[in-house]
């Protein structure tokens, strides 16, 4: 568990409670650079007990960013974005969020003193870094020791796309955030294909509604195998759904040796 799990304060035990994210940027879509913050997002709600539940990729264009927004603020607990609020003119998140949420935006006092305090004796405070003090009104903002400050408006957060400066983002969002009923997963390595145990996998699907049960392929040493992994927000019905894909496992493995 890490410390973000460990300090984040908990919801009701049977309250379930969700996300999702907002990756932001021309360059996602484009492929030249490649995403390594979903993941990161996904592990750390998974371990407060919230669930990421969608992902949607826009490009630097303002009409999607307030679409994608509000549909999603309005749909899921919590909404994380990541990228569009460095200093340059394509940098345009901070903008489409308050167009958004319906508010005014400008340079935040707090940002810019921020930011002078980083820059102190190393640059000059210009027009383009100023454009990353600029904050929708009635935001907090995300402080960190690593680059500029992100910001919470609502139930979005707004987040760098720099991975190593999001990642700290996370961390100081993460203290504030209610997790729900934590899943609990369990991962059984089938040794079989997957062709072999789709249907009585299936059958057990249906005998454990309460459960979500994946199969997940994978290719070592050129044999093909399977990792099945069970998932459930209860101990006692995920350890009752996991004795009986064992119990399936070792059956077929009988008549497939």
């Amino acid at each position: 568990m890490t410390e973000d799990a460990a300090s984040a304060p908990s919801a009701p035990a049977d309250r379930i409670v969700t996300a999702a994210m907002l990756v932001i940027g021309d360059e996602i879509l484009s492929g030249r650079t490649k995403d390594k913050n979903i993941g990161f997002v996904a592990d750390r709600l998974t371990e407060i007990g919230i669930d990421l539940r969608e992902v949607r990729i826009v490009p630097d264009d303002e009409a999607m960013i307030v679409e994608a927004v509000r549909a999603l603020s309005a749909r899921f607990d919590h909404v994380f974005t990541s990228g569009g609020i460095g200093p340059t003119h394509d940098d345009i998140t901070a903008d489409a969020i308050a167009v958004a949420f319906g508010v005014g935006i400008d340079h935040d006092p707090r940002a810019v003193e921020i930011l002078k305090a980083r820059l102190a004796g190393r640059a000059e405070i210009n027009e383009a870094r100023l454009r990353m003090a600029r904050i929708p009104f009635g935001a907090t903002l995300i402080e960190t020791d690593n680059g500029m400050p992100g910001f919470t408006i609502g139930n979005v957060h707004v987040m760098a796309g720099v991975p190593a400066v999001l990642q700290s983002m996370m961390t100081v969002v993460c203290r504030t955030l209610e997790g729900g009923r934590r899943m609990l997963s369990e991962t059984i390595d089938a040794h079989l294909g997957e062709g072999l145990i789709a249907t009585p996998l299936g059958a057990l699907q249906k005998a454990h509604p309460a459960t979500v049960i994946g199969s997940y392929p994978y290719e070592r040493d050129g044999r093909y195998a399977t990792n099945v992994v069970v998932r459930a927000r209860d101990a006692a019905i995920l350890a009752a759904a996991v004795a009986d894909v064992e119990a399936m496992l070792a059956e077929v493995r009988s008549r497939y040796p």
